[in-house]
């Protein structure tokens, strides 16, 4: 709990890092303590600090018949129970499977943990298989899709419900859609180095106030991920009856269409928006600032939603009529988070304890990957995230926040254009401009990175994802658009060639990181928590539960009154 005293200090924090950007604009100039921040972290004392940022990755697969049609089954029980188990869960339909890995400090485990989670729920899927790209197969009547199903436990049938709600609100066919989050934390001892820096104590309210540096730097930048991993230039045909957006879309092959310099369309208004958002003007200059406006958004009644009703004939169709229903309804290519304790929210986990980690959550899933990333991309990430960390992060006004919003828009619809602008201090610059100067600070942070790894792995994923810059025909959009049109296929021919090649290749892969004596352990002890939740549930209200829900979602700890 933050107490008056904690608000305090949270404020002197803040007037200090203001008064410290303040500085940087009246004497050095932001390159400069950009570089600054890469000597200090690069002198012997300080270059090991890096070995331990801890990375995670959730990566979401739909299953598929052979037909290349949404598995119309449940969730394998020899999986274990999807609400309780740590590792293999659902996100928006049963058919939605979500692969979580432990968090990590070494990319090689990470990877390990990954390939070992897909390789066991391949050989319990049958003759199913796993969809390789983010926007979906085939999809016919939204009949087809079938929510979530948690148990009977008020907390499990209130997952249900919200995806009930986001029916309703947006259809079922946008919640589909898959990606991947990878979740970043700096070591303390980083953040030490930067509060040395800045001439303050380390505090958590310090680290709190540069994860949202972090963030700010990223929604400038944000951008370039779509440009280097989107993977969705084209989708299924199929797709666009359940959808209102007029995109001007090309046509290939029997029921494929595409943008001719797209990127990624799983990131554009075909995929999951609420347009009520936007008025919420939700911005990332402060922890408070952040939480207040989520609060704004779980509180306001929506005339739109309204309109479905909430409990009609005694059935409930979404979980409130407001604009967001609960905050993981709140869409944003990067959260800040903390792990929530029982009975939590996530805004009332960053005011207990701050800032623990951050969400990426504008990847594609990379058709050419089996596991959907690679380590390349991972150590691209880390790359970018420091860099976003490092460089310097004035406040982002709200209108600023709209056009960065506008270039990541702009490179999700045709990123790959040789002549594509993007609005850098209101005037219009070249994307090949602005990457050529990124990349010069990227090859910085890779160095730096590499240093404190000894090894080149960080630096010549840059040097790779370069040659993107060089040739945007070699982003994997562009990998994606190509293996379409010189083989004559059809975006779901490709996707079922994968989904095979993968199955066949992991089906049979020796585990490295886990064993299947401890993925039985994980599946016994999540049905066996799901079943004891539900039993001692089994004897009070439904309704009671969520009324005593929303009462304390109002509060600023879930121990309030």
């Amino acid at each position: 709990m933050i107490n008056c005293n904690g608000r305090q200090r949270n404020k002197t924090v803040l007037f200090r890092y203001h008064l410290w950007l303040d500085d940087i604009r009246q004497g050095k100039n932001l390159q400069s303590l950009f570089a600054d921040a890469l000597a200090q972290l690069s002198r012997p004392e300080n270059t090991h600090t890096l070995r331990d940022i801890h990375r995670g990755v959730e990566r979401e697969t739909l299953r598929i018949t052979k037909q290349g049609r949404l598995a119309p089954t449940g969730h394998p029980k020899q999986l274990g129970s999807a609400f309780k188990h740590p590792l293999i869960t659902t996100d928006y339909s049963e058919a939605l499977m979500e692969f979580i890995t432990p968090v990590a400090n070494d990319i090689s485990i990470t990877m390990q943990q990954l390939e070992d989670i897909h390789a066991h729920a391949y050989r319990h899927l049958g003759d199913e298989l796993l969809w390789p790209l983010s926007m979906p197969c085939f999809v016919g009547d939204e009949s087809d899709i079938v929510i979530a199903q948690y148990g009977s436990s008020h907390s499990g049938r209130m997952k249900t419900l919200y995806r009930q709600g986001l029916t309703h609100r947006y259809g079922g066919a946008m919640q589909i859609i898959a990606g991947v989050h990878y979740n970043f934390s700096l070591p303390e001892s980083v953040w030490k180095v930067l509060a040395e820096q800045q001439g303050e104590p380390l505090t958590q309210s310090f680290i709190s106030q540069r994860y949202f540096h972090l963030i700010r730097n990223y929604k400038r930048v944000s951008w370039v991920i779509p440009y280097l991993f989107g993977a969705s230039p084209a989708i299924c045909k199929s797709f666009l009856q359940h959808t209102e957006d007029n995109i001007e879309f090309s046509e290939m092959g029997k029921g494929t269409v595409y943008r001719p310099y797209g990127t990624s369309l799983r990131m554009s208004d075909l995929g999951y928006t609420n347009k009520e958002q936007a008025d919420l003007k939700i911005t990332y200059n402060t922890l408070d600032e952040y939480v207040a406006g989520l609060r704004r958004a779980i509180s306001t009644p929506s005339s739109r939603f309204s309109k479905i009703g909430v409990k009609v004939d005694g059935e409930y169709r979404q979980l409130n009529s407001n604009i967001l229903q609960i905050e993981n309804e709140f869409y944003s290519p990067i959260r800040p988070k903390r792990v929530t304790r029982a009975g939590e929210t996530p805004t009332q986990a960053l005011e207990r304890g701050g800032v623990e980690y951050i969400e990426v959550r504008a990847l594609d899933v990379n058709p050419f990957s089996p596991v959907g990333i690679t380590a390349e991309q991972m150590r691209m990430l880390d790359v970018l995230l420091v860099y976003c960390a490092l460089k310097p992060s004035p406040e982002l006004s709200w209108d600023e926040q709209v056009l960065t919003d506008k270039n990541f828009n702009r490179v999700v619809m045709d990123g790959r254009n040789p002549r594509l602008t993007l609005l850098d201090q209101g005037y219009e610059r070249p994307i090949s401009d602005w990457l050529e100067e990124m990349f010069a600070d990227f090859h910085e942070v890779a160095t730096l990175l590499d240093k404190a790894h000894q090894a080149t792995d960080f630096s010549l994923a840059v040097t790779a994802q370069y040659r993107s810059v060089l040739n945007p025909e070699l982003t994997l959009s562009g990998q994606f658009m190509a293996l379409l049109r010189d083989n004559k296929w059809d975006n779901s021919e490709l996707g079922m060639k994968l989904a095979q090649q993968y199955k066949a290749q992991l089906t049979p892969a020796p585990l490295h990181y886990f064993t299947e004596h401890e993925f039985e352990k994980l599946r016994d002890a999540s049905l066996s928590a799901q079943h004891e939740l539900e039993r001692q549930d089994a004897s009070t209200s439904f309704d009671v539960f969520l009324q005593e829900y929303f009462r304390r979602a109002e509060c600023k700890t879930p121990t309030c009154e």
